[in-house]
């Protein structure tokens, strides 16, 4: 039986043995026979699953978090990524486990409806993100695990109710509040009133974001009034900042500012381009990031754009939403 094996794995080509290896490992649909598993389908469906081209966003939110809590241990800011990110797949598998009947009718083009993977090894793999995520999380400290915990929650809240409940953008709005704050915990310094106030704009942005991206399933529905909560940002990069950081601040205010107006654009004209207008606007959060920590940070100022840009290119291959 073994030589049999072996054997077979043997005569096929790298390739195939790659995808009989995939399958042989129970990595597969039940209704995708051996000769026909795409391995590289599978790949790209995890990713998919996982929507990483939203994971630069993440970072940055890190980022402008830590550095708001008074920065700190390389090491430990790289700790806080990875968990912050393990949370964040784990929460976007969940929510397809959670929408699996509902992506059949509505999304059937997402992985698990397609049969690319079943329900239940996403409920797995969601498990194993969320699980290892927090385990990280620990080692930050009591009040950073605190706020981890808090943001575990609105993850599990949101992905259960989102499709019953109308206030489930405010939910996620929530989920990178509470990941600003968790960054700022983990840092030297821990969390004060400036990042209350950044995590909050930020909140009411995603918010706006969330509210827009639920017009896609409701054809002919108008919330214009969800557009304005974009601009909270905004209007606090121009209120927090005086003084020596009052230009600095209002040159990133306006980028933002040109940024959330041109996806708007494509939101509400006449060709109503709502999927590439929420794209953008979640790629923007890097932008929001920079607005919150730029003015008064110019060393690594840099780096928001850069991952703003990352996060577009991502979207090319992997969707945002």
């Amino acid at each position: 039986m073994i030589r049999q094996r072996c054997a077979s794995l043997s005569n096929n080509p790298p390739t195939a043995r790659f995808d009989l290896l995939f399958y042989r490992l129970g990595f597969h649909h039940e209704a995708v026979p051996p000769d026909r598993f795409d391995a590289l389908a599978y790949v790209r469906a995890l990713l998919v699953l996982g929507r990483v081209s939203n994971l630069p966003t993440v970072w940055s939110n890190c980022l402008a978090g830590y550095i708001l809590g008074g920065g700190g241990d390389p090491n430990l800011f790289i700790v806080l990524c990875t968990g912050a990110s393990c949370l964040y797949v784990g929460g976007m598998y969940l929510n397809d486990a959670f929408d699996a009947d509902f992506d059949k009718i509505e999304r059937p083009e997402r992985p698990i409806p397609k049969g690319t993977i079943s329900v239940w090894k996403v409920w797995c793999l969601a498990f194993m993100w969320l699980s290892g995520g927090m385990v990280i999380l620990a080692l930050l400290g009591k009040l950073a695990f605190t706020m981890a915990l808090a943001l575990l929650g609105n993850i599990i809240m949101y992905d259960a109710y989102h499709k019953q409940i109308a206030f489930a953008p405010v939910l996620m709005g929530l989920c990178r509040l509470f990941l600003v704050i968790m960054s700022a915990a983990a840092a030297a310094s821990g969390p004060d009133g400036m990042t209350l106030w950044c995590a909050v704009a930020l909140g009411i942005y995603v918010t706006g974001v969330s509210f827009l991206a639920r017009l896609e399933y409701q054809p002919g529905a108008r919330k214009y009034w969800a557009a304005l909560l974009l601009f909270a940002p905004v209007l606090l990069a121009l209120l927090a900042n005086d003084g020596e950081f009052f230009a600095r601040g209002c040159f990133m205010a306006v980028i933002l500012f040109l940024w959330i107006f041109y996806c708007l654009l494509l939101a509400f004209n006449r060709g109503r381009q709502l999927g590439r207008a929420v794209s953008g606007l979640l790629a923007g959060i890097a932008l929001v990031d920079m607005a919150a920590v730029g003015p008064i940070v110019q060393e690594i100022v840099l780096v928001f754009p850069a991952l703003f840009l990352a996060a577009l290119i991502l979207q090319k291959v992997v969707p945002a939403d």
